[in-house]
C-alpha cells in the first residue's frame, strides 16, 4: 500500500504538459498529396502530349437483354477522330460500359483514317454521299457562312476541318447512315490537280 501510495504522490508532483507540448509530439500525419507513396515510390505523372486527334460523340446506344436475374446493358458508341487538317476516321465500338465502348470506338477510327481535300476552309465542288438509304449532299459556301448541316454530319465536317459548307440530307435519317454518308461523300471530292493526273493532261 505505501509503494502505491509513493507512486501516486510522484504522478501528483510530475508538472502537468501544456497542449502545445502535447501537440509538438504528435506523429504528423500524411498530408493528402502524400498518401499512398509506399516503398519509395513518388507520384505517377500523366503524359499531357497533345493529342493528334480530336474526338467528338456522335451518338450512344443502348440496348438490353432479358436474363433470369434481370436486364443486362450493353453500350455502343459511334465517334469520329480528326485533325481539322483534312485527315479524319469514323469508329464504332461495343461495351458493357460507356467509357470502354468509347475507347474501342476511338482506337476503330484511328485505324480507318482518311485524307479528304479542303480548300479555303470548304470543299472544292458540289458532291452527293450515299450509305444505304442516306443520301447527303454537300455544296461549297464562301466564307462566313459557317456549318450548316445535322449533328453527325456536322461531326463528319467540323473533324475534317471544313468551316463553311451547305449540306441537305435525303432519305434514312439513322446517325450511322448519315455518318457514313457524309464519309462517302468526302472522300469522292477531288481537286485539280488529283483530276489532271487521272486525266494525264496539264494544267496551264
Amino acid at each position: 500500500m505505501e509503494d502505491i501510495r509513493d507512486a501516486q504522490q510522484q504522478d501528483s508532483e510530475q508538472p502537468e504538459q501544456a497542449p502545445e507540448q502535447i501537440l509538438e509530439r504528435a506523429p504528423e500525419r500524411p498530408r493528402p498529396d502524400q498518401r499512398g507513396r509506399g516503398r519509395g515510390r513518388g507520384p505517377r505523372e500523366r503524359s499531357r502530349e497533345p493529342q493528334e486527334f480530336e474526338e467528338t460523340v456522335i451518338k450512344i446506344y443502348r440496348s438490353s437483354k432479358v436474363l433470369k436475374g434481370g436486364r443486362r446493358f450493353s453500350f455502343s458508341a459511334l465517334v469520329v477522330v480528326g485533325d481539322r487538317k483534312g485527315r479524319l476516321g469514323l469508329g464504332y465500338g461495343k461495351a458493357n460500359e460507356v467509357p470502354p465502348s468509347v475507347e474501342k470506338a476511338v482506337t476503330n477510327a484511328k485505324k480507318n483514317i482518311r485524307t479528304v481535300p479542303v480548300l479555303n476552309e470548304t470543299i472544292p465542288h458540289e458532291v452527293m454521299g450515299r450509305f444505304g438509304a442516306a443520301k447527303v449532299f454537300m455544296k461549297p459556301a464562301s466564307a462566313g457562312t459557317g456549318v450548316i448541316a445535322g449533328a453527325s454530319v456536322k461531326a463528319i465536317v467540323e473533324a475534317a476541318g471544313i468551316k463553311n459548307i451547305l449540306t441537305k440530307s435525303f432519305g434514312s435519317t439513322n446517325p450511322k447512315n448519315m455518318a457514313k454518308a457524309a464519309m462517302n461523300g468526302l472522300q469522292s471530292l477531288r481537286v485539280r490537280e488529283d483530276v489532271a493526273k487521272l486525266r494525264g493532261v496539264t494544267i496551264e
